[in-house]
């Protein structure tokens, strides 16, 4: 059984390791709300849906600085699908520098939205 999260990330590390400018994601909902998360966090440049029905993807453009550095120095998966992590919005830790998106029955959202919401839910993963 495949992770389509982790390969979306692992795609996403590859590229940007590689100094490509985009890369291309086989489409899903799920991963289009997390590119778009990355997106408002500046982790990504831009993200669009492409192509028809049955081959749909996301054209994902990374954003890197002025010393051709990519904007993502660390991408984690935390749960997976053989160990969930899920957490009460109480037991919900900030961490500095760090970006962590949750998956809550609201949708996913950042660990630090989640928070002034009062939702918990599932830590799908962690950037800085």
């Amino acid at each position: 059984m495949s992770d389509p999260i982790a390969n979306m990330l692992t795609m996403v590390r590859n590229a940007q390791a590689a100094g490509k400018q985009s890369v291309k994601v086989p489409y899903s909902n799920v991963k289009f709300a997390l590119a778009q998360i990355l997106q408002q966090e500046h982790f990504i440049a831009h993200v669009e849906k492409s192509g028809r029905s049955k081959s749909r993807y996301l054209d994902i453009t990374l954003a890197y600085n002025e010393q051709k550095q990519g904007a993502i120095t660390l991408i984690k998966q935390v749960s997976r699908p053989g160990q969930r992590m899920y957490y009460g919005y109480r037991d919900l830790q900030l961490r500095p520098g760090m970006t962590q998106i949750l998956s809550t029955p609201n949708g996913l959202m950042t660990v630090r939205k989640a928070k002034k919401e009062k939702v918990g839910g599932e830590l799908i993963c962690e950037l800085r």
